[in-house]
């Protein structure tokens, strides 16, 4: 089933509306949203225009946030109403719309570094039950030596002290992450883990495949990216809505299989479509230009998309596409397209498909930076080999025989950028461009404005409603 990131909004449509939820009281509101951290922030950067990016959940609460800080940092403040990509990343593109100098980000994050403007993260303090999570937790470990990684859902990082508190008493093993905002200046020490904005230090002999991890959240994107990265641990939870805890019974050997089934697909594939889903996080220029050129070696024709937030619907005007490869934050990366009609990688997952050094080793990566020429995870393209040398592979899915090496482009071939054309007899110059051409050879190729040859005609009043039930569609079928 797709997630939420690539809803085609007929949930929305189809919700009946009802009375709106009780307003945070004024105390609740000062302390749920941290007014007096965040008024310092915009104070303490001269800011004068700041955007307020709020979730869904959140977003009845805006214009109260917005008229306080307002009045008590005397900027101009614009609240998104909309996000460009998932609502866990900060949204960039809409705050430059509005020419704002900084963001303040409410609600749930996946703490991927931005580009350009100054962030302040602000998660919102959701209430937990510390006493029913401590005991949860002496449930799932009776042995007061296990040695635990305990992790938490930003919204609950604000209790992680007071349960640390309880707990590290009574197990002397245990290890508390640290929620970071933005990349440590720091170098990593030995034993140190820094992934998905977490922070913490393991000091177990076999390092972090001797622990256990206790996770304390609600169930979703964020719990399924730690279970598939740190795949070799064990993991158990806490839901703080039902006060529950349990064992994690995500399969997550079948769970590799599948992703491993969608690395054949992308080694198959010739057409690969590349779907920008992200306009912020720092890199991801530089990760669209590395797979161009991965695929590029490979000797499979590419195509940038820029579709926002993607969806069935929309993908499926691509025919022409095998497969696409997702550019997004980590926690965003773990797309289900088993509803798309084209399967969705994720860069490390077409890296397997289409670099020949890189091996699977069963670490799991979701974070597309850390595929970058510098980062540790990072493996160079081996040289190029003569057709006449390669190794044929057979394919797992078609059984039919297919190339595995990399090959240098023909010498003849300009760079994109310097291949120009005639357009037409006004001697303007186009560039030549091989999907551009590829996509005029199709018989239909979207909506076509067809200037001075439609006639003008006064503005009638059309159909009212919504697309999906217009007010007059059940007196015509009567």
């Amino acid at each position: 089933m797709a997630t939420a990131f690539s809803s085609d909004g007929e949930t929305a449509l189809r919700r009946e509306l009802g009375p709106a939820p009780a307003p945070i009281p004024r105390a609740d509101l000062d302390g749920f949203y941290e007014m007096g951290r965040a008024a310092a922030f915009v104070r303490g950067g001269g800011f004068r225009k700041v955007a307020l990016q709020f979730p869904d959940e959140l977003l009845a609460d805006a214009a109260a946030v917005a008229a306080r800080m307002e009045a008590e940092t005397g900027a101009e403040v614009y609240v998104l109403g909309d996000t460009t990509y998932g609502s866990c990343c900060v949204d960039e593109v809409a705050a430059e719309h509005a020419c704002a100098e900084a963001v303040l980000h409410y609600g749930p994050a996946c703490l991927s570094p931005c580009r350009k403007l100054p962030v302040l993260h602000i998660f919102g303090k959701q209430p937990l039950d510390i006493g029913r999570c401590a005991d949860a937790f002496r449930e799932l470990y009776p042995d007061r030596q296990s040695r635990v990684v305990v992790l938490s859902d930003v919204v609950y990082a604000h209790a992680m002290g007071e349960l640390e508190q309880q707990l590290c008493p009574e197990y002397p093993n245990i290890i508390f992450s640290r929620v970071v905002c933005g990349d440590p200046p720091d170098p990593a020490l030995p034993g140190e883990e820094r992934q998905f904005g977490r922070q913490f230090l393991v000091e177990a002999p076999g390092g972090l495949q001797d622990c256990a991890m206790f996770y304390v959240g609600n169930e979703g994107l964020t719990l399924t990216n730690f279970v598939l990265t740190w795949n070799r641990c064990s993991f158990s939870s806490f839901d703080p809505t039902t006060n529950c805890g349990r064992r994690e019974t995500l399969n997550v050997n079948r769970a590799l299989m599948r992703r491993l089934y969608l690395v054949e697909r992308a080694r198959d594939a010739r057409v690969v479509g590349i779907l920008v889903g992200t306009l912020g996080v720092a890199g991801y220029l530089d990760v669209l230009q590395h797979l161009r050129e991965l695929l590029r070696r490979a000797g499979k024709r590419s195509y940038t998309l820029a579709v926002g937030k993607p969806n069935p619907a929309k993908l499926a005007n691509f025919l022409e596409v095998d497969v696409f490869v997702l550019v997004a934050c980590a926690q965003n990366s773990l797309l289900d397209s088993s509803d798309f009609y084209r399967p969705i990688v994720t860069p490390y997952e077409l890296e397997l498909a289409c670099n020949p050094a890189r091996e699977w080793t069963g670490n799991y990566l979701t974070d597309f930076r850390e595929l970058l020429p510098g980062a540790c995870a990072h493996v160079e393209l081996p040289p190029a080999i003569p057709a006449a040398e390669a190794v044929p592979d057979i394919s797992l899915i078609t059984g039919e025989m297919r190339a595995t090496h990399l090959c240098d482009p023909p010498a003849s071939q300009l760079p994109p950028s310097t291949a120009l054309a005639c357009r037409d007899q006004t001697r303007a110059l186009a560039e030549i461009s091989p999907a551009a051409f590829f996509l005029e050879s199709r018989s239909w190729r979207g909506l076509e404005q067809q200037l001075g040859q439609t006639p003008v005609s006064k503005a009638v009043q059309g159909r009212r409603g919504i697309a999906i039930a217009y007010e007059d569609e059940g007196r015509e079928q009567s």
